[in-house]
C-alpha cells in the first residue's frame, strides 16, 4: 500500500508498505493471523526510514512473538524558553533499533512476556543549545498483558490493558540508568446493532531517572492526535481519550475521536502538568478481503497545533 501523510514537522510524508497477513500453521485456526511488512519512508524535511515489522501468533494464541527494527535520519525540532531566544529549534538524529518481545499466555487472556530492546542515536542540535550527543541503550522490558478483545486488528468488545516495566541499567551497557513505567488501558462497545464501535483508552508513560532526550515522551501521534511540531515534551505522559468508528458499508467507514493530554519532567517547567485537548475526524478503508484491518487517514487539531496522521490499523 502506498504511504501518504503530512505534518507541521516533518512536512510532506511518501513511502511504500507492502504487507503480509497469513497463518503461521494453517490448521491452527484459533491462533489470530500473523502479519509482516517492511516500510520505507521520505519526508520533505529530508528525513528517511526503513522499517520491518512482524506480528507472529502461535500454538493456538500461547505464544506471541514481535520483531521490530529501523534505521533513519529523524530531523525534528524542539521548544526551548531557558536560551538568548526562547523558540523552536531543531535537531537531526540518526536512529537504529531493533526489539524483540516474548508472550506467553498464563491463563485464558492473560499473557507475560520480556522484551529486548536496543537503541543507538546520534544527534546534534541547531546553533549548539545542547551539546551534540551520541546514546546507546539497552532495555529489558517485563510486561503483563489482559487481552479479551474479539480480533486483534478491529476488535468490537473486550478489553485490552498493559503494565510494561522497562529498565536501563547500568550494568546492561546503559551509560545511566533510568527506568520507565507504562501502563494503558483500552476498552470496546459495539454500538448500533453491532455495525459500529466506541473505544476508550487511559495512558500512562512515566519516565523514572535520567531519561535521555531522545527517549522522553512527546504529546502527538496516538497520544494525543492534534500536536505535530513537537513542542510538548517531558519524562512522563497521561492521557485520555475516546473514538466513535462509524461503517457506513463493509469497506469503509469514518471516525470521530476526542481526548486530553498533560506532561510532567519538561525542561519548559510552565509545561507541565497542563491540559493539552485534541479532537478530530478520520476515513478508513479495510484493505483486506476475509477480514477486517482498516488503513486511513485522521486529521486533527490541538492546542494552538493539529496534524494529519496515516493510519494502518486503528489508533487503538
Amino acid at each position: 500500500m502506498p504511504y501518504l501523510s503530512y505534518n507541521r514537522n516533518l512536512k510532506v510524508m511518501l513511502g511504500v508498505i507492502p504487507m503480509a497477513n497469513y497463518r503461521l500453521n494453517p490448521k491452527d485456526t484459533i491462533s489470530p493471523k500473523s502479519m509482516s511488512g517492511i516500510a520505507g519512508v521520505y519526508t520533505t524535511n529530508g528525513s528517511y526510514f526503513a522499517t520491518v515489522f512482524n506480528r507472529w501468533f502461535l500454538n493456538e494464541n500461547k505464544w506471541r512473538i514481535a520483531f521490530f527494527a529501523v534505521t533513519g535520519n529523524h530531523i525534528s525540532q524542539f521548544f526551548m524558553e531557558d536560551v538568548d531566544v526562547s523558540g523552536f529549534y531543531d535537531y537531526n538524529t540518526n536512529t537504529t533499533m531493533a526489539s524483540v518481545a516474548v508472550k506467553r499466555k498464563i491463563t485464558e487472556s492473560f499473557y507475560g512476556g520480556i522484551t529486548y530492546t536496543y537503541s543507538f542515536f546520534d544527534t546534534v542540535y541547531e546553533d549548539d543549545v545542547q551539546p551534540a550527543s551520541k546514546t546507546k541503550t539497552n532495555a529489558v522490558e517485563l510486561n503483563m498483558l489482559y487481552d479479551s478483545r474479539n480480533s486483534q486488528y478491529y476488535p468490537t468488545k473486550g478489553i485490552n490493558t498493559q503494565v510494561r516495566l522497562i529498565t536501563y541499567p547500568e550494568w546492561f551497557g546503559n551509560e545511566n540508568s533510568a527506568n520507565k513505567f507504562v501502563t494503558n488501558y483500552n476498552t470496546y462497545f459495539p454500538m448500533r446493532q453491532n455495525n459500529d464501535v466506541l473505544a476508550a483508552r487511559f495512558s500512562g508513560q512515566f519516565g523514572l531517572g535520567d531519561v535521555p532526550f531522545e527517549q522522553q515522551e512527546t504529546i502527538g501521534g496516538k497520544d494525543i492526535r492534534g500536536y505535530s511540531e513537537g513542542k510538548y515534551r517531558g519524562d512522563g505522559l497521561i492521557s485520555l481519550q475516546g473514538e466513535y468508528r462509524y461503517n457506513f458499508n463493509q469497506k469503509m467507514g469514518v471516525v470521530g475521536f476526542a481526548g486530553i493530554a498533560t506532561i510532567y519532567g519538561s525542561t519548559n517547567e510552565n509545561f507541565d502538568w497542563d491540559a493539552y485537548p485534541g479532537f478530530g475526524v478520520g476515513y478508513r478503508y479495510n484493505v483486506f478481503s476475509g477480514m477486517k484491518f482498516n488503513i486511513g487517514l485522521d486529521a486533527a487539531v490541538g492546542k494552538g497545533d493539529w496534524g494529519i496522521y496515516f493510519r494502518i490499523g486503528e489508533s487503538f
